[in-house]
């Protein structure tokens, strides 16, 4: 296990410094907050934007003078996509900077890692891991999903599959609750529908080639590859299928079929790949809010980055819950407030202003997200809508949205 370096963003510390204090209940009574993004590794596409999403929401709740008589304090760390390295920087945050929620941990291993601390601080616990065993594990109610879980994934596959007429898919799965939360998920939805997997292999990380377990699922002739995979053994493969000549389609989720994928192997291998990633709550303002807010710091579009939406809602539905518990609230009376700020009923909110109004009227608030309508299940699970796209000439082109409800 290697020490890290923890990297102090000294800018936005002061930045958060300078908002004024007034209409806090004292000078120095805060909450503070941790981000846990991968900044580094397989989910570095995604981490410093949902990095910067947090801060976002941060810094709006401070303008608007808190929540729940507090002014929140932002600490950041890297996870590396990594569970060593993710229990290292939680352990940070958790111990030193005595944070009282943990936000924005990406891979299902690295949730699932920190998952025993924050559960012994007692501390919330927000994600956008799929992995169905976070749910389970949650016995104490303090962790919330903002992406859809393995299981709802595998379920959208086999809705495209039914939809595309396929009828032979094989699965691959890299070795980890992500991974394999997949194609299992797949492949009870599938044989539901009565169909059947002609072959699975479940493969091994950081291996230089996977020649041997994709030959072993070639020789089974798929119709279609149903993928459990991260960006850069899905490389790997794909380089090596295409040397191989073959001609089967793939399904592969979207933190893996990405414009980095085409960019790695080339337009020629991608062509006809079908991806598929959860799609934001594009028609709401509250994604119009949030897209020119994120527009302006990032200067990317908040397309760009699906989970920038989701980490931005969790510090929203955090700060609305702070509201509603009120001055002084504990964790344990914030952390229950949760559904009560987020799901219906209530009267529909875009923006933390807009629902902190509301609370002050002593209305049932519901917030309407910026990445789904967020309602949670019993589980603290929401679920997006999924995006199904086809790279076609190098660009990820939408064709579909599916609905899952489980």
């Amino acid at each position: 296990m290697q020490r890290r370096n923890f990297v102090k963003l000294g800018g936005a510390a002061a930045a958060l410094q300078c908002l004024p204090t007034i209409g806090f209940s004292q000078q120095g009574d805060v909450f503070r907050i941790g981000s846990l993004t991968p900044i580094t590794g397989a989910g570095s596409p995604y981490g410093p934007g949902m990095q910067q999403a947090i801060r976002l929401a941060v810094d709006e709740i401070n303008a608007a003078g808190g929540a729940g008589g507090r002014k929140l304090e932002l600490f950041t760390e890297d996870d590396q996509t990594k569970p060593d390295a993710a229990v290292l920087a939680a352990k940070k945050l958790i111990e030193v900077n005595k944070v009282q929620a943990l936000l924005g941990t990406w891979a299902s291993g690295v949730t699932l890692a920190v998952m025993p601390l924050t559960d012994a601080a007692g501390i919330i616990e927000m994600n956008v891991s799929g992995a169905p065993a976070i749910s389970t594990l949650d016995t104490k109610d303090l962790v919330w999903r903002f992406q859809a879980t393995n299981d709802r994934f595998g379920a959208a596959f086999a809705e495209i599959c039914t939809k595309r007429g396929f009828k032979r898919p094989a699965t691959m799965a890299f070795n980890n609750a992500s991974g394999l939360g997949n194609v299992e998920g797949f492949t009870r939805a599938w044989t539901q529908r009565g169909g059947k997997v002609v072959e699975h292999v479940t493969y091994e990380p950081a291996r230089p080639s996977y020649r041997s377990e994709l030959q072993k699922i070639l020789a089974a002739k798929p119709d279609v590859i149903v993928m459990g995979s991260y960006l850069p053994d899905t490389t790997i493969l794909l380089r090596e299928w295409f040397q191989a000549g073959g001609d089967n389609k793939w399904i592969i989720p979207g933190w893996a079929a990405n414009p980095d994928l085409v960019k790695a192997l080339g337009a020629e291998v991608c062509e006809g790949i079908i991806s598929v990633d959860t799609v934001s709550n594009e028609k709401s303002a509250s994604y119009a809010h949030f897209d020119a807010a994120f527009t302006k710091a990032s200067g990317k579009a908040a397309s760009t980055n699906i989970y920038a939406a989701m980490a931005y809602d969790m510090v929203i539905a955090l700060g609305l819950a702070m509201e509603a518990a009120g001055p002084r609230a504990t964790v344990e009376q914030i952390n229950a407030r949760i559904r009560d700020v987020s799901n219906a009923p209530g009267t529909a909110v875009f923006t933390f202003a807009e629902g902190k109004a509301q609370l002050a009227k002593k209305a049932k608030v519901n917030y309407e997200g910026a990445s789904s309508k967020l309602d949670f299940d019993k589980a603290g699970d929401a679920t997006p809508d999924f995006g199904v796209y086809v790279i076609e000439k190098g660009q990820l082109v939408r064709r579909d949205v599916v609905s899952i409800t489980m």
